[in-house]
């Protein structure tokens, strides 16, 4: 039997020995995905980090939509990011600090928390040679390898005590951002032959700020801004998104940080979560090309319809950057991100298109209710509007994602500091039904 052939009959064997029958998922009373039947989330954790609301049970059963909401600590995510746009300053340490602690910090401590991100940016020269030796095509993957190999560094790697994983959070939080910028900018100079930039972190500087330095050195202070409220509105989003909960998982093990915070990288890189800002970027770009005329709506109808019925474009069903697992009538973070995006594509000459996202984004909405007619409220999120802002301070795309795991990161580190610290703690270990009967053995020389 040739190799080839036994490859694709293991993929046959593979195929029919995962068929299970869905109507027997009913019939057990399994929750798919972790999913209810009417698409909330079952309950597997209590948590004292972030809140994410979408709707309202009402009395007798069934789920009322109402304007999306979500709590950092208790806190109302616009009430933070408002007063840090009042204020205009750069607010992600701030968030961190919040995350971290549970409290807001007061002048002099956000000062000296500041200044301990500051000095735990700049890598290890062990650090900086692994990430040019491992060079490729996504960032993603790098990330998580260096993160791996931070814990031969790390001469308490091991140590789940409370002092220790604080001290890993702030490394981690600071440490992010200089090893995606070194790994774009090792993509940048193997794959697109540029001049290799290893450009330090600056005392002084926000995170935002540092980052934008460390990748391409010249930025508006726009830009920067855009850049530290993207990182604040993702920093946290809750114990049951996939990436946080499988940090939790794995923290539950007693596993050491970095294999944790590794498997979360692994999680977030998916295209069904933190890849979809990438698939919402691509679908812009494709659209500004496919309607031609950016003004029509019943032109964006008619091709979103088609989207929906599965005819154009990739054939998936799909309008990316619409709808969310948990928000209905409104997804806070891209009300937020909505309105500086305007003023970021004013200060860049790129109104039109702006107009035309917004308009596609009104449609896209009529038109996903109209067709799907069930009844569902859906709205845009985040990933709608974050790729275009992402273009927009001239961000290339392979760090989209990296961005995302640079914002999440604080999420993570306070999720597993929690699982690690709470009273009563157990390994997470759910249960799978089989479903398939048992047989006898047959020895090998009668098969």
């Amino acid at each position: 039997m040739k190799k080839e052939y036994l490859v694709y009959k293991l993929s046959e064997d593979v195929k029919d020995c995962t068929r299970i029958d869905t109507e027997l998922f009913s019939k057990y009373d399994v929750k798919r995905g972790l999913r209810n039947e009417d698409g909330t989330g079952v309950l597997v954790g209590l948590t004292k980090i972030g809140n994410v609301v979408g709707y309202e049970r009402i009395p007798g059963g069934g789920l009322k939509p109402i304007p999306g909401k979500l709590y950092y600590r208790g806190y109302d995510l616009e009430d933070i990011a408002g007063n840090i746009l009042k204020e205009k300053r750069f607010g992600f340490e701030e968030v961190a600090y919040l995350m971290l602690s549970g409290k807001l910090p007061d002048k002099e401590e956000l000062a000296n928390f500041k200044e301990l991100i500051n000095e735990n940016m700049p890598l290890e020269q062990k650090t900086k040679m692994n990430i040019i030796e491992l060079e490729g095509t996504n960032i993603m993957n790098i990330l998580a390898r260096s993160v791996l190999e931070m814990y031969r560094f790390d001469p308490k790697a091991d140590d789940t005590s409370r002092d220790n994983l604080v001290r890993q959070s702030i490394e981690l939080i600071s440490k992010f951002p200089t090893i995606i910028a070194y790994a774009y900018n090792m993509l940048r100079h193997a794959t697109f032959g540029r001049s290799l930039h290893i450009r330090h972190p600056q005392e002084n500087l926000s995170i935002a700020e540092n980052f934008l330095y460390m990748l391409k050195h010249r930025y508006t202070e726009l830009d920067a801004r855009m850049l530290d409220l993207l990182l604040v509105l993702q920093a946290e989003h809750g114990g049951g998104n996939n990436s946080t909960f499988t940090v939790r998982v794995t923290s539950s093990t007693g596993t050491d940080t970095y294999s944790a915070i590794a498997a979360g990288i692994g999680s977030l890189k998916g295209p069904l979560h933190g890849g979809a800002n990438l698939q919402a970027a691509a679908m812009f770009d494709h659209l500004k090309e496919a309607i031609h005329d950016w003004t029509n709506a019943d032109e964006i109808d008619t091709y979103f319809t088609r989207m929906l019925n599965k005819e154009v474009y990739d054939k998936k069903g799909l309008i990316y950057g619409i709808g969310h697992a948990v928000y209905t009538i409104s997804d806070p973070r891209a009300l937020l991100l909505k309105d500086l995006a305007h003023a970021l594509a004013k200060e860049k000459g790129r109104e039109e298109e702006f107009a035309f996202l917004e308009l596609l984004e009104e449609r896209a909405i009529d038109t996903f209710y109209r067709v799907k007619n069930n009844g569902k409220t859906v709205s845009s999120n985040i990933d709608f509007f974050s790729g275009f802002i992402y273009e927009l301070i001239g961000l290339p795309r392979e760090i989209y994602t990296p961005l995302f795991a640079m914002a999440r990161i604080v999420g993570w580190c306070a999720h597993r500091n929690e699982e690690l610290n709470f009273e009563g703690k157990r390994i997470i270990r759910p249960a799978y039904k089989n479903v398939l009967d048992t047989v006898e053995y047959v020895p090998l020389a009668q098969r």
